[in-house]
């Protein structure tokens, strides 16, 4: 193996751990599990999901995935929706609150890795940046 690739593998996992970590503390922060966050997420960027679209997307259980809407939906982070087009199927909406939660969180979370940069030269972010980028290209799912 190369020692190169170990070492940028290993420091790739690092660094997830690391922000990993740092969100789920900004999460206790503001009362929000993991699995809700990453819920809120995926709702955000597409709106009007049901539940077995967002179970698929979220590799859980439609049953985990319905307990985990109703906490939110107590919480008044989201909402079920009937589809006006065929009544049996329920989409889930993300409510004011829950896009205000996501703002405040990614926004910690920027802060988090800003105040990180803000230690290295320009020339080693623009570095980071443009191979974060390729990287981030190249990678498939």
């Amino acid at each position: 193996m190369n020692e190169r690739t170990v070492r940028i593998e290993e420091n790739l996992r690092r660094v997830c751990y690391k922000i990993k970590k740092k969100g789920r503390e900004i999460l206790n922060d503001v009362d929000i599990t993991p699995p809700q966050f990453e819920a809120l997420q995926y709702l955000r960027k597409e709106d009007n999901l049901t539940i077995g679209e967002l179970s698929s997307r979220m590799y859980l259980a439609c049953s985990t995935v319905t307990d985990l809407l109703d906490r939110m939906e107590r919480n008044e982070l989201v909402k079920r929706v009937k589809d006006e087009n065929d009544r049996r199927i329920v989409r889930i909406v993300v409510l004011p609150k829950g896009h205000d939660l996501i703002k405040l969180v990614m926004e910690n979370r920027v802060n988090y890795v800003e105040s990180i940069l803000c230690q290295l030269d320009e020339d080693v972010i623009d570095a980071i940046d443009m191979g974060f980028g390729i990287f981030n290209e190249k990678v498939e799912l």
